[in-house]
């Protein structure tokens, strides 16, 4: 995950548009953050639809996880520690084909060693497009990554 600088929680909102690695490919915008939630967007172009013309499921997945990757982390990273996915369970209601990607991401568990997040995924208009519950590992830096599920 490639996080900006941690935008400053205690005042108003800041943008921080990412410029480096997928999210940057994506377009991902950070609107505000803080250690409970985080709002972003993708701006809906061509390069991120499927050959239907529909903003592709696995923007909705990676904008999730993200969100949730870089908000555990702007928590931790002062503790010494990193935050890296370990499970992301998507679900798609209704499809994108214009305008604004807009995702809010709100923590339900802080866990010693695991995060987890739900991240709601709407359109312009407000509708829910996706949901998902995401599960953030949290490690010492320099621990090497979590086992995939079953393999632990």
């Amino acid at each position: 995950m490639a996080a900006p600088a941690s935008p400053e929680s205690d005042g108003p909102p800041q943008r921080v548009k990412l410029e480096h690695g997928f999210d940057g490919a994506i377009g991902l915008v950070v609107l505000s953050h803080s250690e409970e939630e985080l709002y972003a967007e993708v701006p809906v172009r061509d390069e991120i639809k499927q050959p239907m013309g529909l903003v592709h499921g696995g923007v909705y997945a990676s904008i999730a996880e993200s969100l949730a990757s870089m908000a555990t982390h702007f928590a931790v990273a002062a503790e010494g520690k990193l935050a890296v996915g370990l499970a992301n369970q998507t679900s798609f209601l209704r499809p994108i084909t214009e305008g604004t990607v807009h995702a809010h991401a709100r923590r339900r568990h802080r866990g010693r060693t695991t995060w987890l997040w739900d991240v709601e995924i709407t359109d312009d208009r407000g509708r829910l497009c996706a949901l998902t519950r995401m599960t953030i590992a949290v490690r010492p830096a320099g621990s090497p990554p979590p086992a995939p599920p079953g393999k632990g």
